[in-house]
């Protein structure tokens, strides 16, 4: 792995886990962090009162490239994987599900956008 690759690497793992200490603080629990499935990926799964949370974390230079960052085509991968963490524990699926973005820029708090998207049937 490149130099470069490598500090990419450890810049999003601290994202993730600035984004977790972030959702604590405001009351969350982390059910899971980096959910694997063949169909996607969920940065973070967290839970507060009835709403189960689906948090993809974006870290980017700037705010406004971390927010661009998000594509469909990665949506579409979250909302699959969504299905397929729901269908692991379904102890969970009675629960509210919401997609969420965290956005992490250098030296700013984190961005937490509730409800960012909806997944379209």
């Amino acid at each position: 792995m490149s130099q470069r690759k490598r500090q990419a690497w450890k810049f999003g793992r601290f994202a993730e886990a600035l984004a977790a200490w972030h959702l604590r603080f405001r009351g969350y629990r982390i059910v899971a962090r980096g959910f694997r499935s063949p169909v996607g990926e969920i940065d973070i799964v967290a839970r507060r009162g009835q709403v189960l949370a689906f948090v993809e974390v974006k870290a980017r230079a700037d705010l406004g490239a971390a927010a661009q960052s998000l594509r469909p085509r990665q949506t579409g991968r979250i909302v699959r994987a969504a299905g397929a963490f729901i269908q692991s524990r379904p102890g969970l699926s009675a629960l509210d599900q919401r997609f969420d973005v965290i956005l992490v820029v250098p030296w700013r708090l984190p961005v937490h956008l509730v409800d960012a998207w909806r997944p379209e049937f």
